[in-house]
């Protein structure tokens, strides 16, 4: 069976077809007409959120651009601080429909024309949440008659909504054409559990409850991130991930600001900066983003603020920083040299999972036993191209 796209990767790219050989694609189109990266998006987080939750028994979901997770998360409470910084407050909300908020709050900006997936039915409350936000598809593997009423509505009826079936199972080797000449691979069906977080070089052997979940969470996105790639997870989501970069500790540093961002938002200068009524959503996460970056707004800010705000200087947000903590760290690969470390401690982090087997693991283990953090070798790899 194949379906017709309605363009391949750049709209030059005509025709542009999917197809698997003597069976049914095991997803449906319920609205919309899909595009290829629309589908390398859904099938791959697809991946990512059935793992994420089959390992913690959790609701799980994922937010997607350009074949790699903006962010992705399982459910856990919201606390005030995180809902309004998600745009949640007030609203009644599923454990399917917070384990997609957690996972588009992870990196809004990134998230701007997400495709959404979900490892759970989409319910009402998922489907209100995201019908206010600029979203480009969904897959799931089931919809309530409601929501997919609402999320027909959306874009103008163009909303793409795609059901996944839950049962399909892929065969073993996968293929893929580049240039002419095809590559062929097993799968990487490697299973993800905490029997990788059992080989703990470091002095710190703790790894409590919550971090082997945030592991875990971490590990299983960067299994579905395009290499290399680094992500940093607490509260049971992504809150920064550096995906695509030729060198590591360059991974480590962009996560790592990202998610420096994700906890400067939860700022009190930045929660209470002076919004005019009825900005919308998405003007409000660009004009945070240049707020945080110490950028100088121009004439422009009188369309967002109600008056000029306060620079946010730099020994402010230091001051901040120092009060993050908990966080995890996840490599798809081994960290070369302590410097990763060093910067991973900069942004709060107290526990890692990483591959191990670097010529200078034992420098990675003495910048970890400095900063007293927990460091497990899970032995696997976890290159995604």
């Amino acid at each position: 069976m194949e379906l017709e796209l309605k363009y391949g990767c750049n709209p030059n790219q005509k025709p542009a077809k999917v197809f698997v050989d003597g069976e049914n694609l095991p997803f449906e189109v319920l609205n919309g007409r899909p595009g290829y990266i629309n589908l390398l998006d859904a099938l791959n987080g697809w991946q990512l959120v059935r793992e994420l939750r089959e390992a913690t028994n959790l609701p799980a979901a994922a937010s997607f651009k350009h074949v790699s997770p903006a962010g992705a998360a399982v459910s856990a409470p919201l606390d005030d601080i995180l809902k309004k910084i998600y745009f949640a407050e007030g609203l009644e909300l599923s454990e399917q429909a917070v384990a997609y908020i957690r996972a588009r709050g992870a990196d809004r900006m990134s998230s701007y024309g997400d495709f959404a997936i979900l490892s759970d039915e989409c319910d009402e409350t998922t489907a209100n949440y995201l019908k206010r936000e600029v979203s480009d598809g969904i897959i799931a593997p089931s919809y309530s008659t409601k929501a997919l009423e609402i999320l027909k509505s959306k874009r103008g009826g163009n909303y793409l909504v795609l059901k996944m079936n839950p049962d399909y199972e892929p065969p073993e080797i996968e293929r893929k054409t580049i240039f002419g000449v095809t590559f062929e691979q097993k799968r990487n069906d490697i299973k993800i559990s905490e029997e990788c977080l059992t080989d703990i070089p470091t002095k710190n052997k703790n790894f409590t409850p919550e971090a082997r979940r945030d592991l875990l969470t971490a590990l299983i996105t960067l299994k579905y991130t395009q290499s290399n790639s680094v992500c940093y997870a607490k509260g049971g989501q992504a809150i920064g991930i550096g995906a695509g970069q030729q060198s590591r500790v360059h991974c480590t540093r962009l996560a790592g600001n990202k998610a420096d961002f994700w906890f400067l938002r939860q700022c009190p200068k930045v929660l209470d900066l002076p919004f005019k009524k009825n900005i919308k959503r998405p003007d409000r996460d660009n004009a945070i983003d240049v707020y945080l970056g110490g950028e100088t707004f121009d004439d422009s800010w009188e369309n967002i603020f109600t008056v000029k705000p306060e620079k946010f200087t730099n020994d402010e947000k230091k001051s901040w920083l120092k009060k993050f903590s908990g966080v995890s760290l996840a490599s798809d690969a081994f960290f070369p040299f302590g410097d990763n470390i060093e910067r991973a401690h900069q942004s709060g982090v107290n526990f890692i999972a990483q591959t191990g087997g670097s010529i200078r693991d034992d420098n990675v283990i003495e910048t970890c036993d400095k900063y007293n953090i927990a460091m497990a070798f899970t032995h696997i790899r976890l290159f995604h191209h």
